[in-house]
Formats: structure tokens, sequence, C-alpha cells
């Protein structure tokens, strides 16, 4: 085994391109590092519908450029063999570690394939490669980044020429096209050959931004902005500049680029002490509104002041996903908005009741906007882990820069009639229910502890939950009516809602909770809210235990 083990790593070596990761290999083998070895050639990471993301390192199971050779490689054969040979692939990158590298090799291999390639002319958020994709009438577009992943993460993203991720069979289709690489050295990689694009994309995309906003609409909201040590800041202040928003007061620690996110233990809003470096900002500062973006700018975090939750001022606090999506939605509904409002299935039902009472059509997808994008006759679009698509003719997939602008534009509006944005999700609640929702997430070194608490819920589903009944236990590997399958489980209970699923970018078993408590008056929200936190909390406890978690 550990001859095999050798060999196997011995051949890589030789045809590695990055004397990084040489080095870091030929060290491996020095040392006899079977364990090393074991863990970076146990396999090869898998090309799926989120594309490729890994750690940084040596051999088939991270990310480097030998893997990312194989599937630009292999990407471009499924382009040729499907009637695009000569076609225009345009590709975008991040500022972590190696993404300019990864891009170029895509460039070369394309180029070497018989396509045509188009790079972004400098590290820009990942919306603005999906609207180039489209603006640019290109067959194929890739973006290389891991988003919100941990610094030593890297990922490779891949659209088609609509404009949205990749679904089945694409992906099995690309995945197979990898796997029959040859030795790299068979690969054409010229030196030159590709573009590199100048500033009109971007010009074309911030020109794109102004059309999210109602013409004459007030623009007085002051806010706080990080881009989490991510690609976003510059694309933003020149949207919010364009628009005529007061200059956002930056979190300078996390203003620029810095592929080592020093100031947060994960670079995801939603993540534990990621914003409170905003919040000491938004104290110093008083704006109306904090705005985060995360790493790759294509998702969009919000955090207002709660003054419910005591003390004179309050206290900043992050707006769930879920409430975001619901204020986008009531903002463009108030602005007369038509067309179909799409959410993923693990976001909250607060949407369906929104497009109910507007009279617009509602869709439900599987977990993600590749799937999403492609609702037909879409108008907004979003999904609980703070993404949103508010343009969808523009840009086919979440956009953080645009969700901010008209974020800023409900805050703006809402300011002037004297109100706040928990104002207006008190409107809702009374409205329509209070709808409260969260998570519960387990994040394993072994993956094999996800299949197992899968494989517990699927033998032995729960009854109840938090003394309320489960009416309707589904499991999705079978699909629905209105769903093609996926591996999650969805328990339907009275007055809630609990979806299970393993993330598809993460090691984490993710659980989704929603409660639904009824509110006649806005007097009746604090015992509301009381009573959705006890829920929530139950539950959570119930499917713990239930799960084996």
């Amino acid at each position: 085994m550990h001859d095999d083990l050798t060999t196997r790593a011995r051949t890589w070596l030789a045809e590695d391109p990055d004397p990084e990761t040489r080095a870091e290999l030929a060290a491996l083998l020095d040392a006899g590092d079977v364990t090393g070895l074991t863990a970076r050639f146990s396999g090869t990471l898998q090309f799926g519908t989120a594309g490729l993301r890994g750690e940084l390192g040596a051999g088939p199971q991270r990310m480097n450029r030998a893997v990312v050779i194989r599937a630009a490689a292999g990407l471009a054969a499924y382009l040729k063999r499907h009637g695009h040979a000569g076609g225009l692939v345009v590709i975008g990158y991040d500022a972590r570690h190696k993404s300019a590298d990864f891009a170029r090799d895509t460039a070369a291999v394309m180029t070497g394939a018989g396509l045509r390639a188009a790079v972004l002319p400098r590290p820009l958020p990942t919306p603005v490669l999906a609207f180039a994709v489209r603006h640019l009438g290109a067959v194929a577009g890739v973006e290389v980044t891991a988003s919100h992943n941990p610094p030593r993460d890297n990922g490779y993203k891949v659209y088609l020429g609509d404009g949205s991720q990749i679904v089945p069979p694409a992906d099995a289709e690309i995945a197979d096209r990898i796997a029959a690489v040859g030795s790299l050295d068979d690969v054409p990689r010229p030196d030159s050959g590709w573009e590199t694009l100048d500033d009109s994309v971007l010009d074309a995309y911030l020109a794109r931004t102004d059309a999210v906003l109602a013409e004459g609409s007030p623009r007085t909201a002051r806010t706080v902005y990080t881009a989490m040590h991510g690609v976003g800041k510059d694309v933003l202040l020149a949207a919010f500049a364009r628009a005529g928003f007061p200059e956002p007061v930056l979190v300078a620690e996390q203003a620029e680029p810095d592929p080592d996110f020093p100031t947060v233990a994960f670079p995801n809003p939603e993540e534990p002490g990621a914003m409170d470096l905003a919040f000491a900002t938004a104290r110093a500062a008083g704006p109306d509104l904090v705005i985060a973006n995360d790493p790759d700018a294509d998702r969009c975090a919000a955090a207002v002041k709660d003054t419910a939750a005591g003390g004179g001022d309050g206290e900043w606090r992050m707006l769930r996903g879920d409430e975001v999506g619901a204020l986008l939605a009531a903002h463009l509904v108030r602005r007369g908005v038509r067309g179909t409002f799409a959410e993923s299935i693990v976001s909250s039902s607060l949407l369906a009741r929104i497009a109910e009472q507007a009279g617009l059509p509602h869709e439900e997808t599987l977990t993600g906007f590749k799937w999403i994008a492609r609702v037909e006759g879409l108008r907004y679009g979003y999904e609980e882990a703070l993404g949103y698509c508010v343009d969808p003719d523009g840009v086919r997939d979440k956009d953080g820069i645009t969700a901010a602008l008209l974020l800023a534009e409900l805050a703006s509006e809402l300011k002037e009639e004297g109100r706040t944005l928990p104002d207006l999700l008190d409107d809702l609640a009374v409205a329509h229910g209070l709808h409260a929702t969260d998570q519960l997430s387990a994040r394993v070194e072994d993956l094999s502890l996800i299949a197992d608490a899968m494989r517990r819920l699927r033998g032995n589903p729960p009854a109840e939950l938090a003394g309320l009944p489960v009416t309707e236990a589904e499991d999705l590997t079978r699909g629905t009516d209105t769903l093609p399958p996926t591996d999650g489980l969805r328990y339907t209970l009275r007055g809630a809602r609990v979806i299970v699923r393993p993330s598809g970018t993460e090691p984490k078993l993710k659980c989704y909770l929603e409660v639904v408590v009824p509110v006649a008056a806005r007097d009746g929200l604090p015992a509301a809210r009381t009573e959705a936190a006890a829920l929530l909390t139950a539950i959570k406890r119930d499917l713990k235990a239930a799960a084996g978690i």
C-alpha cells in the first residue's frame, strides 16, 4: 500500500507545475510521511454543482494548479463537445492565495484548447463575473473563489452561457471529462493568446446597478460597511457613489483584501465574532444600517439597532438572512414590481405569504442559486444564507452589491417616514404571523458522522419535536412533485418546519428550523417572540437527540 502511495505521489510530483506544492510533496516523500501523503492521495476532489472547493496543498485531494489545470481541460472538452469550439470563456478571481494563478492557468488551458479566453482585470466580486458571462455573450464563465470558507481554502465555480451556475447533468458530464484527462504534459498551455479585460465590463456592471433603485427614491441612509478582508469595497463604494448615497464608513481593519483574513476566525458574516469590528465602528459612527459582504461579495449581511433589546439606544444585531429576504421582498412589492418571487426550500415560508398577498407567483427550489436562477419569470430570489438576486436580467446569481443598494434604499425610505427596518419586520409579523427561523449546524472532521446522522434519521424519523407532532416526514432523495431528488429530509409540524441536509460546500450537517406564531396586534409581539424562541430551542434539543449529533 505504501509503495503504491509513494508511486502515485512521485507520478504527481513529476507533473506538478507549481514549485510550492512540489516542495511540499517532496518534503512529505523525503520524510516518509504516510499520514500526510494519504490525506492528499486518498481520492480526488469531486467536481459537482458547486464546482471544486477544498484546502490548498499538493495532491489530488487538495486545491492546486495541477487540479485546476485538469478541471479546466475537462471543462474545455465539455464545451467543445457541446458545440462551443471557439466560444468565449470569461474568467474571474478573488484575492485568495493562488486565485490569480488558477485564473491564469484556466485562461491558458482554454486558449490551448481552441476556445477564446478573457480574464477580468483584477480580483473582483463574483457577481461581476456572473454579469460578464451574459454581457459578453460567453459560452461559460469560471470564478476562482472559496467565498466565505477558511483562509486555507480555494475553489472553482463554473457558469454556463445563461449566466447561472451549473446543475445536473452538466456537473457529472464535466466531472467525466476531467477524469478522462491523461498526463498534464498533454494539456496544451500556451504562455499567451488570451485577453485581459479592461474596466469596461465593470463599468457596464456598475451602470446596471443603478437600475435596481427606483427613480427619485430617497438616498439618505448612512451606512457602516465591511468587506470582510475581501474584494467588495471598491465596487460597493463606486455603486453607492453613483446612486448618491452618503459614502459608507469603512471598517478600516477589514477594508482591504487579505487572503489570511487576520481579524476573523471564519470570514463569514454569519459566524460568531465576524461582525464585532463592524459593530464597534457603528457604535462610534452612529449609522442607520451596517452592511457586510462576504469575501467574494456575492452575499450581503445587514445589522440594525435593536431598541427592543433593552438599553436606550439599543444594541446592534445581525438580521437573519430570512429577515433581509422578507424586507427586500416587501420593498419590491411596495414598489409595484411584477414577476416570480423564488427561494430555496431551506428559506422562510414568509416569502410565500408576502407574494400571495401581492398576487405574485412564488416558487420553491432546491438549495443554491444555481436552482433559484433557473426559475421561469424570476423577478426576485433569495436564500437564507445571505444570498439575494434583485436584478436577475443582469446577474443571474446572488449579488451582494445590488442587494446592499436596495437595502440602503429601503432604509432611506423608512427613515423619511421616521421608521426603521425592525419596524417593517414588525408589520410583516402582524400581517402574516411571526416567522422565526434558526439553524443547527454540526461541523465535523469525519464526514462519515454526517452520513450516520442522516441514516439514523431515515431509519427512525422523529414522531414529534418540541412536543409538536410531525405531520409529514419526507425523504427528499425521492424528489417531490415540484423538486428533483436531493440528499435531505423535511419534517412538517403543526406551526413549524425542519429541513436536514449535508452542506454542499463545507463539512457540516445543517438543520434549518422555522416556527410560525400567530400575532393579533403589535402588543402581542414580545410574547410571540418568547414563545418562538422557546420552541426553536426545544426543537434543536430534540433534533440533536434524534440525529445523534
